[in-house]
C-alpha cells in the first residue's frame, strides 16, 4: 500500500516508441537525433495530458545518452541514462514557470546555462507552462534563447500558445501535439488493465476514454478511480454510474418513442433523465449527438467516424435503418435550434419539453401533409379546365366582372381587400369571375390568385372596400399624433411630426409645413406608411398628402460680417449713412 503509484506515473512512456497517439512527432525527433540535426529551441504546444513533458524528458534523456540503439532510443545502461532514470542527473533542469515566472528566477537560469554539462554533450532545460512568464522575464530570456551555448538545448512546453511572444516563437521549433484519439486511449487502458489484471469490458473502456476528451493522464485518472469503485471489475453501469454519465440506453428509448409518435413515453423519459441530476442542456446535447450519430451510421463509409463499442455501433447501425435521412436532418436541425435558445430560454423546462414534443411530431403523418402545403405558395395563374360563371352584378357579356364607376380626375385611391362584410358607401361586391378559355387551351382566372390547395368548391366573395367617411381637423391632428407616438425608433421623424401639424385645406386633401429639406425628405420616405395609418384610421381611402417648405426658413442667413453689416443696414438706415459719410469699409 505504501509503495502504491498511480497509473499515469506508473506506466508513464520511457521511450519514443512507447508514447502513445503521437507517432508522427516522435518520429521527426528521432530523426532529428540519429541525423544529429538538433536546434537549440523546441516548443511543444497541446493540450493537457497528451505527452507535452514526457517527449521532453525522453528528448533529453535520448540526446545525452552515450550509447543509443541503431532506431534512435536510449540504452538504459550508461552512466548518464543511469543517472537519468534515479533523478540525479545534472544534465537535465526543469523550471515551472508558474510560480517562477519573475525576472530573478530566469537570471538564475541564465547563469546556470553557462556551465558546462559534466557527463553527456547537451545541458536541457525544460521549462513548463511557459506562457505563465512575465512581459520582463520573456525580455530577459529573449537575448539567451536566440543565441545559448553550444551545450544548452531549451525546451518550452505550454497549453496556450496564442500567449507567448512572437519573438518568442520566431526562436523555436514548434511541435504541435495532437488529442489522443479514442482509439488510441482504449488500446492503451486496455494494455494498463492487463498489467493490473483487471477486467474491463470494451464498452466501459471507451466511455473513459470519451470522458478524457482527448487526454492520457485524465484516462489513466478516471481508470484508477473506477478500478477502486468496482474492485477490479470495470463494467459498463459501473463506470456510467460512477462518472454520472448519461446511458445510451435512454437515447434509444427516445429515438423510440419519437419514431413512434408517442409524446407521452417521451416525456415521462425525459421527466426520467432530469430526475437523476443532469442538466437539460446537457440532455438537449446528447440528443443531438445521439441524431448525429445515427446519421453517421446510415453509411458504412461514414459509420468509421463513430467512435464506440462493437455492441453500441450494432444497436446504432440497426436503429438508423428505422430513420430517415429527412427526418435526421430535420431533427439535428430542431434540436440546434433548442439548443441555443437554452440560454435566452426564462422556462428551461418548458423548452426541453416542447423540444421532446416537436420531435415527436416530426414522424407523424400530418408533417408530411404540412411539409407539401409550405412548399406551393400560390398556384399557377393559368388554368387549363374553368368553367365559366355568370357576375353577380348586371353586365354586358363582354366584362368578366362588375367594376364601380370612378369619378373625374380622381386621385390614385389604395383600396383594401378584405372578407365579404357589411358594406360600406360605396361598395361593390363581385364574384370571382373567370374568362372562357381561348382558342390556345387555356384561360385567365382571377380567383386562382392566392388561391389555397385544399380549396373548397364554394368559394367566398371577394369585397372592395372604397370608404369616404368625412373627418374633423382635430381628428386628423390626432391620428396625425397617435401615428408619431408610436415611432420609438425613429426619433427624427417622430420630432418632425410632433412640431410640424397637419393643416386640412380641402375636404381629402391635407398639407404639411416643414422647416427644412431634410424634414421633407423623411416624411417622403414615410409616406406611404403614414397615409395608409391616416386612411384605416379615419375610414377615407382618398386621404392625400401634400408637403411644403416654410418660406420663412428659405431666406438667406447672414454668416459673414459683410453680410450681417449688410443686413443690419437693411433694418436701419443710419447705419448706412454712418458708413458712407466716414468712408466706413469691413476688414
Amino acid at each position: 500500500m505504501d509503495n502504491y503509484i498511480v497509473s499515469a506515473r506508473k506506466y508513464r512512456p520511457m521511450t519514443f516508441n512507447s508514447v502513445v497517439g503521437q507517432r508522427a512527432l516522435t518520429t521527426t525527433l528521432k530523426n532529428a537525433i540519429m541525423s544529429g540535426k538538433l536546434a537549440h529551441a523546441y516548443l511543444f504546444c497541446g493540450p493537457r495530458g497528451v505527452g507535452k513533458t514526457t517527449c521532453a524528458r525522453i528528448f533529453a534523456k535520448t540526446i545525452n545518452c552515450l550509447s543509443p540503439t541503431p532506431d534512435g532510443e536510449t540504452c538504459n545502461q550508461c552512466e548518464s541514462c543511469v543517472a537519468f532514470n534515479e533523478q540525479r542527473s545534472f544534465n537535465i533542469h526543469e523550471l515551472d514557470a508558474a510560480s517562477n515566472n519573475s525576472v530573478d528566477d530566469i537570471r538564475s537560469l541564465i547563469e546556470q546555462v553557462r556551465i558546462p554539462p559534466q557527463i553527456g554533450k547537451y545541458k536541457v532545460y525544460i521549462i513548463d507552462e511557459v506562457h505563465m512568464l512575465s512581459q520582463a522575464a520573456f525580455n530577459a530570456f529573449l537575448k539567451t534563447l536566440e543565441e545559448p551555448p553550444h551545450h544548452a538545448i531549451f525546451i518550452l512546453a505550454t497549453t496556450e500558445k496564442h500567449k507567448i511572444l512572437p519573438t518568442i516563437l520566431s526562436r523555436c521549433q514548434i511541435y504541435d501535439f495532437s488529442r489522443i484519439t479514442i482509439k488510441d486511449t482504449v488500446e492503451h487502458l486496455q494494455y494498463v488493465a492487463d498489467q493490473e489484471h483487471v477486467k474491463a469490458e470494451p464498452e466501459a473502456l471507451n466511455v473513459l476514454a470519451q470522458k478524457a476528451d482527448g487526454g492520457m493522464r485524465d484516462a489513466l485518472s478516471i481508470f484508477d478511480q473506477v478500478v477502486s469503485f468496482t474492485g477490479g471489475n470495470v463494467t459498463y453501469k459501473a463506470v456510467i454510474e460512477n462518472l454520472n454519465v448519461l446511458d445510451y440506453e435512454y437515447y434509444f428509448r427516445l429515438t423510440d418513442s419519437i419514431l413512434t409518435n408517442n409524446v407521452v413515453e417521451g416525456l415521462l423519459i425525459l421527466n426520467e433523465i432530469l430526475s437523476k441530476g443532469f442538466d437539460g442542456n446537457n440532455v438537449i446535447t446528447g440528443i443531438a449527438s445521439h441524431f448525429r450519430d445515427l446519421l453517421l451510421c446510415k453509411d458504412a463509409k461514414t459509420a468509421e467516424l463513430f467512435e464506440v463499442g462493437a455492441s453500441i455501433r450494432d444497436r446504432y447501425i440497426e436503429t438508423a435503418k428505422k430513420c430517415t435521412n429527412e427526418f435526421l436532418y430535420k431533427a439535428i436541425e430542431l434540436v440546434n435550434e433548442s439548443d441555443l435558445n437554452y440560454k435566452y430560454s426564462r422556462n428551461k423546462r418548458l423548452l426541453s419539453d416542447l423540444t421532446i414534443i416537436r420531435l415527436c411530431q416530426l414522424s407523424s403523418p400530418q408533417a408530411g401533409i404540412e411539409d407539401q402545403k409550405k412548399k406551393q405558395v400560390i398556384d399557377p395563374i393559368f388554368s387549363k379546365q374553368e368553367q365559366p360563371v355568370q357576375a353577380a352584378a348586371p353586365t354586358t357579356n363582354q366584362r368578366p366582372a362588375a367594376q364601380s364607376p370612378q369619378p373625374a380626375q380622381q386621385p390614385p385611391v389604395q383600396q383594401r381587400v378584405t372578407p365579404s362584410v357589411a358594406a360600406k358607401e360605396p361598395t361593390v361586391s363581385v364574384e370571382p369571375a373567370k374568362t372562357t378559355p381561348n382558342a390556345g387551351g387555356f384561360g385567365v382566372s382571377i380567383s386562382a390568385f392566392g388561391k389555397k390547395k385544399d380549396e373548397e368548391t364554394t368559394k367566398a366573395d371577394i369585397t372592395i372596400e372604397v370608404l369616404n367617411e368625412r373627418f374633423t381637423p382635430l381628428q386628423l391632428i390626432n391620428e396625425w399624433k397617435a401615428y408619431a407616438e408610436s415611432l420609438t425608433e425613429e426619433l427624427h421623424l417622430r420630432n418632425t411630426m410632433l412640431n410640424c401639424l397637419p393643416n386640412l385645406i380641402a375636404n381629402t386633401v391635407f398639407e404639411v409645413i416643414v422647416n427644412n429639406p431634410v424634414q421633407e425628405q423623411r416624411l417622403l420616405e414615410y409616406q406611404m406608411d403614414i397615409l395608409s395609418r391616416l386612411r384605416a384610421q379615419l375610414r377615407n381611402t382618398h386621404l392625400r398628402m401634400e408637403i411644403r417648405i416654410s418660406e420663412n426658413n428659405e431666406k438667406k442667413l447672414a454668416f459673414t460680417p459683410a453680410e450681417k453689416f449688410n443686413l443690419m443696414m437693411e433694418e436701419n438706415e443710419s447705419l448706412r449713412r454712418l458708413k458712407d459719410e466716414f468712408g466706413l469699409e469691413l476688414s
